[in-house]
């Protein structure tokens, strides 16, 4: 765990967030600015900087498996929905913390950015 890293401190339970679900390995929980009437972001509990530095087969497998719950628990399921990560700053990633988005409720557009 990083003390300067926000999502290690949520996954460490010492900032608040609203957890929408958890697995041993990942744990879900609102964006704080949703794109989307459904955003919510999946990420690994110990930290991991981005999927460039994602080492372990289990954990990316735990980090999906619940990105997938969490769109089936919202009924995205029949509409669709998207799931990205942002890796290094051309990706456009802010925090260096891997996480999944998890994006629906609306139509997505192509090419995304």
């Amino acid at each position: 765990m990083s003390d300067s890293c926000v999502f290690c401190r949520i996954a460490a339970g010492t900032i608040p967030a609203s957890i929408v679900a958890e697995n041993d390995h990942a744990l879900a929980f609102r964006d704080l600015h949703p794109q989307a009437p459904v955003h919510v972001l999946v990420i690994p509990r110990r930290h991991v900087a981005s999927l460039a530095a994602a080492d372990r087969p289990d954990e990316l497998g735990a980090l999906l498996a619940l990105a997938a719950a969490v769109a089936k628990a919202a009924g995205l399921e029949a509409s669709g929905y998207r799931v990205v990560t942002n890796v290094g700053e051309d990706g456009g990633q802010t925090v260096h913390h891997l996480h999944l988005h998890v994006l629906g409720g609306r139509p997505m557009t192509w090419p995304p950015g």
